[in-house]
């Protein structure tokens, strides 16, 4: 049985313009994990080339988003904080991945078949593989575990994949350098608590998204608490109180969101929460809804513009970071090298 240290590893892209969604869905979340894993949390800016970025906003993004790491809790010290490109051994686990992974295999992506959708031949190669780096990112470090949402799951699936057909490929290699037959593990997905998929205050169909024309439709990390209070208090609902059971909600997507966010925000299930509020109307639900998200939002908003005002302390902290990151990518590589048989490794 192969023994490997607990680790965890994550990484979000710097898209900028980080709301509620972002943090909801995943920075909060980090933060916990860094009391019992090891943890390595990455602002994947590779990844985030695979579709064209303006460099100066590329470079605006990648800061902000360690700041709202900073802010949210995530503490430099404690975990591993840096952006991908700082540590090339991401490219070339990469590579070596797209050699071991199948054509077949990306071409099921349904992130692939989401965005690429009927202009396939127009995409970026870097777009269709982007599943064998984000393998390469999560095994270059041999991370046990990974917080994934729901849209991530089949990427995870697919690094599983990958490093049990290295392991099987390169297995009487394996055995001949000594080295456990399991080099990679079976990274196990790591779920902390209820799913939570912001919607957005326009239209609960809809994710919460930077990309939404509206700026009505999120709240961002960098809002006020006068912009909080405003957009929540201008979120479509509908006419209905609110019910006291969760089966109530059915059929009324902007009534559960809102319900969602509070639960969310205050660690609360929507059953708990309904009954708090059932049959009270959005005038007074509202306005609970914006002071606690207020109360809980505020105070981050606030610490990212501190850190975001001495970038130099924040490129410190990716710098940092990356060094110790380059400790743990080098020695892997070193070996994966001489499993492929790289000559010189």
């Amino acid at each position: 049985m192969s023994s490997f240290v607990p680790r965890i590893f994550s990484g979000i892209q710097p898209s900028g313009d980080l709301h509620l969604g972002n943090y909801l869905g995943a920075i909060r979340r980090f933060v916990p994990l860094q009391q019992s894993h090891d943890c390595i949390y990455c602002v994947v800016d590779m990844h985030a080339i695979t579709v064209w970025q303006d460099p100066a906003d590329l470079h605006r993004s990648t800061l902000e988003l360690t700041a709202a790491y900073l802010a949210a809790g995530l503490d430099p010290k404690r975990s591993i904080i840096f952006n991908q490109s700082q540590v090339i051994e991401h490219a070339e686990l990469a590579w070596i991945f797209n050699c071991v992974a199948r054509m077949g295999w990306l071409n099921r992506m349904t992130q692939w078949k989401d965005k690429a959708g009927k202009n396939s031949e127009v995409q970026s190669v870097g777009l269709f593989s982007y599943p064998s780096l984000m393998a390469a990112d999560i095994l270059l470090y041999k991370a046990t575990g990974v917080p994934v949402g729901e849209d991530q799951k089949q990427h995870l699936e697919l690094t599983r994949d990958i490093a049990a057909k290295f392991n099987n490929d390169f297995g009487p290699r394996l055995k001949e350098l000594g080295l456990d037959a399991d080099y990679f593990p079976m990274t196990e997905p790591l779920i902390s608590g209820p799913a939570t998929r912001i919607m957005s205050l326009r239209d609960g169909t809809k994710k919460m998204s930077k990309s939404d024309p509206s700026d009505m439709s999120r709240i961002a990390l960098t809002d006020d608490a006068e912009t909080i209070t405003r957009k929540i208090k201008k979120a479509k609902t509908d006419a209905e109180p609110l019910p006291s059971e969760v089966a109530g909600l059915k059929g009324r997507p902007e009534a559960e969101n809102l319900v969602d966010i509070y639960a969310a925000l205050a660690d609360m299930s929507k059953d708990q929460v309904l009954r708090e509020f059932g049959g009270v109307g959005f005038g007074t639900f509202k306005p609970a809804l914006a002071d606690l998200a207020v109360a809980q939002l505020a105070p981050i908003a606030d610490d990212m513009r501190r850190y975001l005002a001495d970038k130099g302390e924040i490129e410190r902290v990716l710098r940092d970071g990356a060094g110790r990151a380059r400790i743990i990518a080098a020695e892997t590589m070193r070996e994966v090298r001489k499993i492929v048989g790289f000559v010189g490794a």
